[in-house]
């Protein structure tokens, strides 16, 4: 942690904030966004995706693999070994930049890795990942134990997130607290 904590200290700046950005919202805008349509045309209504859900319901996971119908799951399982193999690192950078940009030297952070809390949630991502990949590949075959692995994951990926976003709105806070008493000095 310590070495990943102090490499993004030190590509940490505007410029690389703003090319990881571009690349975050080429994902969301552009990639997700088809492969969200993509599945819904294959599967021949609007479907939910798995990644994206909140909550802790191994049913409903199982019962969505089982809607998506052959083309969708296979479309999805590949979507996931490609384009959501890479997302997850896109955005463990993007948030490990803001939270060391907002912390890098200051009294006030909270833990000195804190800008590697963002791998973390990649590494549930990527634990998620496999449970969907196998849920979807194995179908008909469904496995209660993996669909529970699989909302464990996405639990634990959401609640690491979730710290990740509290920390950048109180780093947030603190800087904006911070120029406040400076310009009114």
């Amino acid at each position: 942690m310590k070495t990943l904590s102090q490499f993004l200290d030190r590509i940490a700046n505007w410029k690389t904030l703003f090319v990881i950005f571009v690349i975050y919202m080429f994902f969301n805008v552009v990639l997700f966004k088809n492969a969200q349509e993509k599945i819904n045309q294959l599967a021949g209504k609007k479907v939910e995706i798995i990644d994206v859900t909140m909550g802790f319901n191994p049913q409903k996971t199982l019962q969505m693999v089982a809607d998506y119908g052959d083309d969708a799951r296979a479309y999805y399982a590949q979507t996931e070994m490609t384009t959501d193999a890479v997302y997850p690192i896109v955005y463990a950078f993007l948030l490990g930049v803001i939270l060391s940009l907002l912390y890098r030297d200051k009294a006030y952070k909270p833990f000195y890795w804190i800008n590697s809390l963002p791998f973390i949630t990649l590494i549930f991502d990527y634990l998620e990942n496999i449970c969907i990949v196998s849920l979807l590949q194995n179908y008909p075959s469904q496995s209660s134990t993996v669909a529970n692995f699989c909302e464990i994951f996405k639990l634990l990926k959401w609640i690491s997130l979730g710290f990740a976003i509290i920390f950048i709105v109180y780093g947030l806070i603190r800087l904006l607290l911070s120029k406040l008493s400076t310009n009114s000095h």
